[in-house]
């Protein structure tokens, strides 16, 4: 027999997503049933596990009738036999209890249920506060809430700089597989800890979880009546296998040797508890995997699912690749982007066939009479200092009576992507491009994405703009839309902008800034900057004021040593006036694009709608508030953001308190999505609860967002220089549930890569030292947001050197209190009181094994503990909302 081909199968285009274009393993007889029926004979017919799925045709009728509910599958990365669906009415989440119940679909998959009858329901007991009974939330948070531009604009350029600072957003889950990805640690269960009494009945194998009684979870403090019923159902069809059927993990031997099984097949053990094991037949394993399966132990490997039958346990799957050994990052990263379903394989010629040939390019003469000339014009780019896909532009000269001329020019991609090309379909498919801390995998060419589209500064680009006339207070006077053509004349980073606004007096040195073109001077570019920052904070106030919310969470910003690309360290990413003036006017345009094309194609817009925050989650959080005391009014986005910024002080223990509530509010908020206007009939759900705006959409990012070119080619047809794209509004609707499905699944991927290099952050330069605040208490845990690093941990009890410890509550607040050993004989022993809100001082320790670590809290009183304050950037942190 060869060795096997390791070629990563790449899914080719046009097969539907999730669903694997390998062909079963061939020479393979009957599938492989479960453990149980591994000696039963090939002809003997075995007990189905799984219930067949309804027909097409029942499933149709029964969604019409009300009978059946659809909706997106989570399953709780720690208590893998628990699985939730949104409810419709946006109630409490519908319950799926065990792996059978789910019947063979994976995480993210659409999926259409069938309640149980009542008395099969979830019981919630009165005191368990059970916070599954709410799902496993990721985190959703869109990024006109929490921002999200700077962080993929900033890893631009990476692989020229030395030692690059790179911004990313880290939360982590604290999750057993090592690739956890869920936001908060709060909403997953309690890990079995040795001192726990277990309920009757044994768990999954591999979910390490508790069935605590007195367990209190932070964020779910609602006062339950007697006894509290949870809707429970059973999966009956998948409708779109939304998962990509992909998993890394590890190849292991079957227990039983002498099993007709073993001589045939391998488990595929995945990192993924979510995911089943998987039989791999033994020929797609390295040949010398038998005989010295020790060899492997620590090797990645991705593993694709091609069947899952209803008689097995396992599915059965192909070995797709060898990744490497586990804990690199490359092998890790390339098994996460496989896993959710990234296509980062090299573009086809067909697909570069698509671009100019004839370089370098040179704008056609006929492009200058269709388009308004602004190259004499003061315009020019703030950007990351090692940006190079800069597709927004900024100008701003003064016209009579004292107001300004303000545009935003945007890179005109939809001109060198030919709508039904190649190219198109391959930007289509990938729908955005996806930011990893070491690197970029881009939606569009790097000739596109970094010299024709990028609005480099000193050369001829083509543009889409928006104009403006505007007081100095912000107000819309005139707004123009139309294609141009530009010359920036510099490419400041926005930290020129910034000691730009800081010294609004001062000349600046020529060494400290970039070159400026010879027909325009750093003056006149200073005098710009200035002039847009006083209208950037004019129109923020105002925004404010008329409603909008803005959840600012601790994002993390890495430094990479250029030879070994290993982090060096990290630091909370600070947020400035430079980043606000930006993002003040991206959103200015992005909703002034929203009312043009709706205005004019009111059933065929393409917009993006925030629905608000889910009841149930917010009712809970409304009465974790008004237990601690917190005077939180969350009757509208203003109203929240309002509380937010009255309640806490300026003090370090008050800013603390904020980061805390900030990260709570953030778990009943629901992801921003992409729409076509004429599939929703009603109007009110087109708003924007984040931003309080009746209509908003996504124009300024086209190299990056395949939303933004579609939106680009219904404004090209909204001024009559092109037709409306033919496409009717349903096939539009399915354009943007693509782009919906891979931004998430690049949110997921980022904060996964994030997660990777604080890891391997805390393993080669830890233990790491913060203090952290609590933001839960439970009987024998308690979680803590570690403030340095804006890091979710849960600590255990029994894993610290404690005398005892004892849970109560306090009128309704819970509280642990724990008795330290002493330290030596002489002394006696250390009580800590830790209650929601207790500052604590934690350290970050990796394991000894696996790419995962710990936060141990420090026995009270111990010295050379840092302030985490120190290193900190402010606390207005965020990035460019676009």
């Amino acid at each position: 027999m060869s060795h096997p081909d390791y070629r990563l199968n790449l899914r080719p285009l046009g097969t539907p997503r999730g669903v694997s274009s390998l062909a079963g393993p061939r020479g393979v007889g009957a599938s492989p049933g479960d453990k149980k029926s591994k000696s039963k004979t090939i002809r003997g017919k075995k007990k189905s596990i799984f219930e067949t799925y309804l027909s097409k045709e029942d499933v149709s009728e029964g969604l019409k009738r009300g009978t059946l509910i659809q909706g997106v599958l989570r399953i709780n990365p720690k208590k893998f036999h628990e699985a939730f669906i949104p409810s419709p009415d946006g109630d409490r989440d519908i319950f799926i209890d065990g792996v059978v119940a789910r019947n063979r679909a994976l995480n993210g998959d659409l999926v259409v249920v069938n309640l149980l009858p009542e008395e099969q329901w979830k019981v919630i007991k009165p005191e368990s506060n059970d916070k599954e009974t709410e799902g496993a939330y990721e985190s959703d948070l869109p990024e006109e809430l929490c921002g999200s531009h700077l962080l993929q604009q900033s890893l631009k350029g990476y692989n020229d700089s030395p030692d690059v600072i790179i911004e990313a957003q880290f939360d982590d889950s604290d999750s057993e597989d090592g690739h956890g990805n869920t936001q908060n640690a709060l909403v997953d269960g309690v890990k079995k800890l040795s001192v726990c009494v277990h309920e009757e009945g044994k768990e999954d194998a591999g979910a390490p979880v508790t069935k605590d009684k007195n367990t209190f979870m932070s964020q779910d403090t609602r006062a339950l009546p007697e006894k509290s019923l949870q809707r429970s159902a059973k999966v009956v069809y998948i409708l779109e296998k939304k998962h990509s059927r992909a998993a890394t993990g590890f190849l292991k031997l079957l227990a039983d040797k002498n099993s007709e099984l073993f001589r045939k097949y391998a488990l595929f053990s995945p990192s993924d508890h979510r995911v089943p094991r998987i039989y791999v037949p033994l020929k797609d394993c390295p040949q010398d995997f038998v005989t010295r399966p020790k060899d492997y132990a620590n090797t990645l490997f991705i593993c694709r699912i091609v069947d899952w039958k209803e008689d097995s346990n396992f599915a059965l799957g192909q070995l797709a690749k060898s990744l490497g050994q586990a804990g690199e990052i490359e092998p890790e990263t390339e098994g996460i982007l496989t896993e959710y379903g990234v296509d980062f394989s090299d573009f086809s010629s067909e697909v570069l066939e698509c671009l100019p040939q004839d370089l370098p390019w040179t704008i056609p003469p006929e492009e200058f009479s269709k388009r308004r000339d602004l190259r004499k014009d003061c315009v020019f780019t703030i950007d990351p200092s090692t940006a190079r896909d800069l597709d927004d532009a900024l100008s701003c000269k003064p016209v009579a009576d004292g107001n300004f001329e303000v545009g935003v020019h945007i890179a005109d991609v939809s001109y060198f992507v030919p709508e039904g090309s190649s190219l198109d379909k391959v930007a289509a498919e990938r729908a955005t491009s996806v930011y990893l801390v070491q690197k970029v995998v881009p939606m569009l060419p790097r000739l596109l994405c970094e010299e024709l589209c990028s609005l480099n500064p000193m050369t001829d680009k083509l543009t889409f703009s928006v104009i403006w006339t505007l007081t100095p207070k912000g107000k819309i006077l005139s707004e123009w839309f139309g294609q141009t053509v530009i010359r920036s004349c510099t490419k400041l980073s926005y930290e020129h902008a910034q000691s730009m606004i800081e010294g609004p007096t001062r000349k600046i040195p020529e060494e400290e800034l970039p070159p400026v073109s010879p027909e325009h001077t750093s003056e006149e570019v200073h005098r710009a900057v200035l002039n847009l920052h006083r209208i950037a904070k004019e129109l923020r106030q105002q925004r404010f004021v008329d409603g909008a919310l803005r959840l600012d969470q601790l994002k993390l910003a890495f430094t990479l040593d250029h030879k070994t690309g290993l982090p060096q360290g990290c630091h909370v990413y600070e947020y400035r006036d430079s980043n606000k003036l930006v993002e003040e006017f991206m959103l200015l345009a992005n909703m002034a694009v929203a009312r043009k094309i709706h205005c004019t194609f009111p059933e065929r817009a393409l917009l993006r709608r925030h629905p608000p925050p889910q009841t149930k989650m917010l009712n809970d959080l409304v009465e974790f508030c008004d237990q601690m005391g917190l005077p939180m009014d969350f009757s509208s986005a203003g109203a929240l953001n309002k509380s937010l910024m009255e309640t806490f002080g300026d003090d370090k223990y008050s800013l603390a308190r904020k980061e805390v509530l900030t990260n709570m509010c953030s778990r009943p908020m629901q992801m921003a999505l992409y729409f076509c206007s004429g599939v929703l009939q009603d109007q009110a759900q087109f708003r924007h609860y984040a931003l309080n705006v009746p209509l908003y959409t996504h124009f300024t990012s086209p190299i990056r967002r395949f939303a933004d070119v579609l939106v680009h080619r219904l404004l090209a047809a909204t001024l009559g220089y092109g037709e409306l794209p033919d496409v009717e509004p349903d096939a539009l609707q399915k354009q943007a549930d693509h782009c919906n499905d891979r931004r998430m699944a690049s949110k997921r991927v980022q904060e996964l890569s994030t997660s990777l290099f604080f890891a391997i952050l805390v393993k080669e330069s830890g233990p790491l030292e913060s203090e952290a605040m609590v933001m839960g208490v439970l009987s024998q845990a308690f979680d803590v947001l570690v403030l340095r690093y804006g890091v979710q941990k849960r600590i255990y009890c029994n894993a610290l050197p404690l005398q005892s410890y004892r849970f109560q509550k306090v009128g309704k607040k819970p509280e642990l209190t724990l008795v330290w050993e002493p330290e030596d004989a002489e002394q006696g022993p250390a009580q800590q009181v830790v209650s929601i809100f207790s500052l604590v001082e934690v350290v970050l320790r990796a394991e000894a094994t696996a790419l995962k670590y710990n936060a141990i809290l420090k026995r009270p009183g111990t010295e050379g503990l840092l302030d985490w304050q120190d290193e900190q950037g402010g606390q207005d942190l965020a990035e460019e909302q676009d």
